[in-house]
């Protein structure tokens, strides 16, 4: 009687991390667009909140990367399910290639 194969806990860990980043990299966007048009000429680029966003979204790159990372070696596990692994991936390639263009756009904006 042989066991089915079992969920890879790196590309469940790739998923979960990629949902997570996903998730605080839309609300960091949100709440930069929200304090740029709230604030009269725009938000300051060398205030608090204009620092502490730019240093989280780098954070969030950076936890794109450790996501597909992490799905990646989840793919090259052996006698386990792949599909964590597989949209883990996929969603931290996504989510940093979308970021990284939204943030190359507003640099060459301004």
């Amino acid at each position: 009687m042989s066991e089915s194969p079992k969920h890879s806990g790196l590309g469940l860990t790739a998923f979960i991390l990629s949902l997570v980043t996903a998730v605080a990299t839309a609300g960091l966007f949100g709440l930069a667009g929200i304090l740029e048009s709230a604030t009269p000429g725009g938000m300051d680029e060398e205030s608090p909140a204009a620092i502490t966003i730019g240093l989280l979204l780098i954070l969030s790159l950076a936890s794109c990367v450790v996501g597909f990372a992490l799905g990646i070696a989840g793919l090259f596990q052996e006698n386990r399910v792949k599909s964590f692994a597989i949209l883990g991936t996929i969603i931290s390639a996504l989510v940093g290639i979308g970021a990284s263009l939204t943030l190359l756009l507003g640099l060459l904006m301004s």
